[in-house]
């Protein structure tokens, strides 16, 4: 098997010596990794309890196996089917090493980033370690995919989980059995590694004994210098939030305000990432006068928090502080994701009450039903909500880290694995990405609100039902009678694109479904002068599919953002002279981005 070898480059050479005294210094890193992790346990700080997330995945697991060995043909036909595929598998291999010509018994996906490196094909013996977990990977989904007896909900999570468990048995994710590694390892006699351990130390030390897998380097990504570095004031707080007015840009602005509701589980700063992105940057130069929210990242003191309360503290004591400063008693509203559920309840909330606050309400990748709310429910079933609240009761607050990784699960490929391939196998820090670093800026969520969040959204699905209260009312989407700007984006696995177009049904006013091309936060986060992207428009929202919807609907080449620019000139287009921030009686309080955003978890 003379395609074994390891090309290391023509102009590098292994050296022995080198390497043992680089594997000596990466085993040194590797035990100060080790003694970061253990620390904070020996302290007490951490307690290793098992993972409650550890019972469900075996207790699933379990239901597909039993199902399984309940039928002995049943079992047989699929110890076959495994067996064929490894023969034929074998067969190509022998083949290939005759040196005949032998079509792959399997081949990746060519979106596939994990073997793309020309040597999975050409090297014989990675060919065949590809191709044997691609055969394994099959098998196991096929596992899940043909045990008809299991519930959905059963199903779901085994699908999840299998997907988590073959991810991460990849041979890209070990030394020996990923060519690139191997070859970089031998080029500079284990370099890497030694700067693989050493940021693996790091990192556990940076996640105070819990691996925080870095993505971006944070060199040149500071809030108020690099990033969220549009002028403006913080001109009201409270417990749970800060309230940003922006500086205008132009001499007219729009009369009516804007009030952004972003999400409490990121960061608001999305929205106003280097100035080239800034969503909220474009609106002030686009002549509105901008306010946004910016959450505080809570600790224990606020664990009692509830959604009512954020509802109070947050956008209705934003609108509040927005009559004193502009001296308008109505706004337009515009929230992200989770804000997006926040804002929609309190428009039901205000409709409830006959409270008129509102012009306009814009959803970006926000769901008000979660009949489709696509791999999220994964975690979501009583038993999972009850072990989670226990845990949260203990703590006061969701570790802004667990939710993260929840969030990175859903595409561990791209969000975990790539980046321990290439920050502890080839060494190689990652650079400097606005948009990752953002994502790593987790925050803490009060225990209480995300009970309620997970409860009435998630699991019982009221709000679309009508059967959600709040402040002892019962909230009803059909009385929201002010138009709606819905976005959703194609490629979103968080707020999933059929969820959001589902749920456009249930407000009682005029409704804009409009769809985006990319994913969750790029197809939101898309700047004009980009030309990326897409997006669609139908007046069609109404018993409908996603894909009968864009069958029929009209394509727009671009962002999304002059559109709606357009939508909002047209329910109110009169104008004022540019305000000054703040007012008499609410002066500002200090400099955007504020001293909430800036605390870490």
């Amino acid at each position: 098997m003379n395609d074994v070898k390891i090309d290391t480059g023509p102009t590098k050479t292994f050296d022995a010596e080198a390497f043992a005294m680089n594997l000596a210094r990466a085993m040194e890193s590797g035990g100060k990794a080790l003694a970061a992790y253990l620390k904070p346990r020996e302290s007490g700080e951490i307690k290793d309890n098992p993972p409650t997330e550890l019972a469900e995945v075996i207790r699933t697991m379990t239901a597909v196996a039993e199902y399984w060995l309940a039928d002995n043909e049943r079992a047989s036909d699929l110890q076959t089917r495994i067996a064929k595929g490894y023969l034929d598998l074998w067969g190509s291999a022998v083949r290939r090493l005759a040196g005949q010509e032998a079509a792959p018994a399997i081949a990746p996906s060519p979106r596939d980033k994990r073997f793309a490196d020309p040597e999975w094909k050409s090297n014989h013996f990675f060919d065949f370690v590809m191709q044997l977990y691609l055969l394994s990977a099959q098998w196991a989904h096929d596992l899940v995919r043909n045990a008809e007896g299991l519930d959905p909900q059963t199903r779901k999570k085994a699908e999840f989980y299998v997907q988590q468990i073959v991810n991460a048995l990849a041979p890209s994710n070990f030394v020996f059995t990923n060519p690139e590694v191997l070859r970089e390892t031998l080029a500079s006699s284990g370099d890497n590694l030694v700067r693989g351990m050493q940021m693996l130390a790091e990192d556990i030390e940076a996640g105070k004994g819990i691996l925080k897998i870095r993505q971006s380097d944070p060199a040149n990504l500071q809030l108020g210098v690099n990033m969220a570095v549009t002028p403006g004031k913080v001109i009201y707080q409270n417990e749970l939030m800060q309230l940003i007015q922006y500086e205008p840009t132009t001499e007219k602005v729009l009369r009516t305000p804007l009030l952004i509701v972003p999400p409490w589980i990121n960061k608001f700063y999305i929205l106003d990432l280097r100035p080239e992105k800034s969503f909220i940057k474009w609106c002030v130069d686009q002549g509105i006068t901008v306010f946004v929210i910016s959450w505080v990242n809570p600790d224990r003191s606020l664990g009692a928090k509830t959604w009512e309360d954020y509802m109070k503290e947050g956008p209705l004591a934003a609108m509040d502080a927005i009559e004193k400063a502009t001296g308008e008693m109505k706004v337009h509203t515009l929230g992200y994701c989770v804000g997006g559920t926040l804002l929609a309840t309190t428009l039901a909330w205000l409709a409830e009450k006959r409270r008129v606050r509102t012009t306009s309400a814009t959803l970006l990748a926000a769901q008000v039903d979660f009949t489709h709310a696509g791999d999220l429910l994964v975690f979501v079933d009583e038993g999972q909500i009850s072990a989670l609240e226990r845990d949260m009761q203990e703590a006061g607050v969701l570790e802004g880290a667990r939710m993260a990784m929840a969030f990175n699960m859903l595409r561990s490929n791209d969000l975990i694995w790539s980046y321990v391939v290439s920050n502890y196998l080839k060494g190689q820090p990652p650079a400097a990405f606005d948009l990752l670093h953002w994502n790593s800026d987790a925050t803490r969520m009060p225990a209480a609100n995300h009970s309620y969040y997970l409860r009435n959204c998630y699991l019982e699905n009221r709000l679309s039902s009508g059967t959600m209260v709040l402040d002892n009312t019962l909230l009803d989407l059909s009385k929201v009678k002010v138009p709606v700007y819905n976005l959703a984006t194609r490629e979103d696995h968080i707020a999933p694109a059929d969820s959001v177009l589902y749920g456009s049904q249930f407000f009682g006013g005029p409704v804009k479904f409009v769809l985006s091309g990319s994913g969750h936060i790029a197809g939101v986060v898309n700047p004009p002068a980009a030309s990326k992207y897409q997006y669609w428009t139908n007046d069609e929202i109404r018993d409908i599919s996603l894909q009968d919807w864009l069958n029929a609907a009209q394509e727009h080449k671009g962002s999304w953002w002059p559109d709606w620019r357009e939508w909002l000139a047209s329910i109110d287009a009169e104008e004022v002279p540019a305000r000054s921030v703040g007012s008499d009686a609410l002066p500002p309080i200090e400099d955007a981005p504020g001293s909430y955003v800036r605390v870490r978890s």
